[in-house]
Formats: structure tokens, C-alpha cells, sequence
């Protein structure tokens, strides 16, 4: 007797669903318009807040060339400005996970078609198609990664994402630009998937009995993302809302109590720093050409002393509410080198032995904020370790990792 032959997924039989059709993937496609151009616009604003044309030290995607077109001096207003473009970037990119692999589901028998290249024109289709979803899948994939510290992709995230988002975009506009008559063609279709026109391939030739209406797939598809975002966007909206970010990037309640009881991203135990190298013996070093200054943690007190209301707000979509600073103003420090009429750029240099942005650099706008300051006290007491005691940076707007902790060195002037 001969054997039951299934067929393959190269086969049209063999995809059965009734609910895949044009117009469940323009609706979804849609969705993918806005959210990700959200996500390409924040993400070029986040890789402009680390100042990346300043100096070597903060730009880890060498080679950028016409790809940093847009970039600017990052501002100091509003002081929660990276705190809201980050926020956004991580959380909507977290809850249009369900909506992305909705998508791909309703298009995957394309990506089984055969022959797979009819002619040059549908060899230059496929390629794009490969290079949209390949970049889709690797961008959401590091990003998610990324935002759990999870570095198990080869080399520099910085760069890898930078430069995949490129090439992604570059396959999504041209996929939109292609598509889009197609779309609106199948948003004005009827909603049954069966009296459609189907010149996609789309549709089941033989369709099978449907256990959900596609109005309730999507339903699902939304309750998903609307999950996603009620268990992540409180580690950018902070406060009460933090308890709700169950999977977000550091979820859960803020680390101890106090003054000091707020979100932590690297330890001082992590970064090497040994109670010894904070101890009374450590001094500060202020450099400004040839001018040279060593400051202990008690000159500095004896200093001018102001306060700043700023939160620290971090790549990976954490951010927390403002925290009450004070210290000494950056632009104090540099006059105490002779660069005080107009202070200039800062090259900032940490006692931390490893880990990223060991050295950041700060424009010269960041340094004349007067809410810029090299921190000694938070919420009224002192820093702790892991806040980056005896002394650290905070500047309004800039990403958390420029507002570096356990500061040794600042070198006022041309970077």
C-alpha cells in the first residue's frame, strides 16, 4: 500500500490557513509602516545623543561616512529629551514583536515560492525580500538583546545595529515604495479572505475549516503587543508605573531604599573598582593645556556648590524620575584651569578598569549647562559605589552611559 505523500512547503496545497490574504497583510503592514519608522527616527537620535562626531571615544561605528548626514551638537533641553526618544525606541519596538512575526507568518509561502527566480526582475525581488526580512529579524533580535545585556552576538552592538539599520531601511522603503499600490488596493478590498483577488499567492488554494476569524487574529496579535507594552514602557515612565515592567530590561522594583534607591546599571564591583581607589586618598585631575589641578572630595565640597534636578536616562530604555544632584558646575571646574570665559569640549576619564565608555567625551554646550555637574551628593547624602561615589558626571539629556561614574580625570579643550 502506498504511502500518504504530504506536501511540501514549495507546495501551494500545503499552506492551508484561511485567514492569510492581502489584506491581513496590508492591515499588519501598515502597522510596521509607522511603528517602524518610529523606531529608525529615535534610533538615529539615540546614536546622535552620543555626540559621535566629537571624538573617537564615543563613536563605536567607525567608517560611518554619509551615514552620519544627519547628525548634530546634541541639546541639553529638554533635560528629559533622551529619556522620552529612548523610551520610545525600546518600548515600541518591544511590543511590535507580535506584530512582526504576524506578518512574516502571513507572508512566509512566498518565501517557498519555485522556482525562486523567474526572471532578473524577480531575482532583484527576492534579494530585497531576503535583505527586509534578514534585517527585520536582526535588528529586532539585537535590539531585544541588547536591552537585557545579553551580548551574545559577535563584536560591538554599536555598530552592528547601526549598520543593520541601514541596510534594513534601505530594503524597507524600497519593499513600501513597491508595495504601497498593492496595499491600498487590499485595504479597500472586502474583509473575506476568499472573495479577494489574489495575484500574491497569499491565499490557500485549498483552504482549510478557520478556528479564529481574522478579526479576532488580530485581536490576538494586538492583545500581544498591548501586553508587551503595559510589561515594559514603566522603566521609561517610571514611578508607580515601574512595578508594571515585568519584562522589561531591569524589571522590577529600583535597587534598595533611600536616597541612593534608584536604578543601577553597572555595579562598582562589576567595573573593578576597589574600595581602596575610592578611598580619602582619591583625588580628582583637572587638565587644561598645560594648566594642572588635583582636587580631593573635600576641596570639591569646599566648592561653589549647586544643585540640578536630572534623571539618568539609559540605552536600554530604563530611565529613572529626576534625582535631586548636587555638585560642582563642569563649567566651574574648567575655569579652575584657565578655560572658564567659554569652556570647551571635556574629555572625561573614569577609575573603572573595564566595560564600555571607560573614557566619554562631552560637548562644549553640555559643559556650559549650568545644571552640568560633577555630582558628590544625590537626594541629600552622598553618592554611593555603585552611583558612582566619590564623584560623578550627570548632564541634562545626555544618555546615561556619558554621565560617567567614578570619575578620575577631566581634560578641558580640543579633543
Amino acid at each position: 500500500m502506498r504511502a500518504h505523500q504530504f506536501p511540501s512547503p514549495t507546495s501551494p496545497s500545503f499552506w492551508r490557513s484561511a485567514l492569510r490574504g492581502p489584506r491581513l497583510t496590508a492591515l499588519l503592514g501598515v502597522v510596521l509602516l509607522g511603528g517602524i519608522t518610529l523606531l529608525f527616527v529615535t534610533g538615529l537620535l539615540s546614536y546622535a545623543a552620543y555626540n559621535p562626531d566629537l571624538a573617537g571615544v564615543n563613536d563605536q561605528t567607525p567608517g560611518k561616512g554619509v551615514l552620519g548626514f544627519y547628525l548634530f551638537d546634541w541639546p541639553t533641553d529638554p533635560h528629559w529629551l533622551y529619556r522620552v526618544t529612548q523610551g520610545l525606541h525600546v518600548t515600541v519596538g518591544v511590543a511590535l514583536v507580535p506584530v512582526l512575526l504576524a506578518k512574516l507568518w502571513s507572508v512566509i509561502p512566498k518565501l517557498f515560492t519555485m522556482p525562486p527566480a523567474r526572471s532578473v526582475g524577480h531575482a532583484l525581488e527576492r534579494v530585497s525580500l531576503l535583505l527586509l526580512v534578514g534585517g527585520a529579524l536582526f535588528e529586532f533580535v539585537t535590539g531585544l538583546l541588547n536591552i537585557q545585556l545579553e551580548y551574545l552576538f559577535p563584536g560591538s552592538f554599536y555598530p552592528l545595529h547601526f549598520y543593520g539599520a541601514w541596510v534594513f531601511i534601505g530594503a524597507f522603503v524600497a519593499h513600501v515604495v513597491l508595495r504601497m499600490p498593492r496595499v491600498v488596493q487590499a485595504l479597500r478590498e472586502r474583509a473575506d479572505p476568499a472573495a479577494q483577488e489574489d495575484d500574491t499567492g497569499l491565499v490557500a488554494a485549498r483552504p482549510g475549516a478557520p478556528t479564529v476569524s481574522r478579526r479576532g487574529a488580530l485581536g490576538l496579535v494586538g492583545a500581544g503587543s498591548l501586553l508587551l507594552l503595559v510589561t515594559t514602557a514603566g522603566q521609561s515612565i517610571g514611578g508607580a508605573w515601574r512595578r508594571t515592567a515585568l519584562l522589561a530590561p531591569h524589571g522590577g522594583s529600583s535597587p534598595g531604599s533611600g536616597p541612593n534607591g534608584f536604578q543601577i546599571n553597572k555595579t562598582a564591583s562589576s567595573m573593578g573598582i576597589r574600595e581602596q581607589d575610592t578611598a580619602d586618598t582619591w583625588r580628582l585631575t583637572v587638565v587644561s593645556g598645560e594648566r594642572r589641578v588635583l582636587l580631593s572630595r573635600a576641596e570639591l565640597l569646599a566648592m561653589p556648590q549647586y544643585e540640578s534636578a536630572l534623571p539618568i536616562a539609559c540605552v536600554e530604555g530604563w530611565s529613572t524620575d529626576d534625582q535631586r544632584w548636587s555638585g560642582v558646575r563642569l563649567r566651574d571646574l574648567a575655569a579652575l584651569v584657565g578655560a572658564g570665559e567659554r569652556p570647551p569640549d571635556v574629555l572625561v576619564e573614569s577609575l573603572q578598569l573595564r566595560g564600555a565608555f571607560r573614557r566619554a567625551a562631552l560637548r562644549e554646550n553640555q559643559v556650559r549647562d549650568e545644571r552640568s555637574l560633577l555630582a558628590l551628593r544625590v537626594n541629600g547624602a552622598e553618592l554611593s559605589r555603585d552611583h558612582g561615589y566619590p564623584a560623578r558626571v550627570i548632564v541634562p539629556a545626555a544618555p546615561g552611559v556619558l554621565n560617567t561614574k567614578w570619575v578620575a580625570r577631566m581634560t578641558f579643550g580640543e579633543l
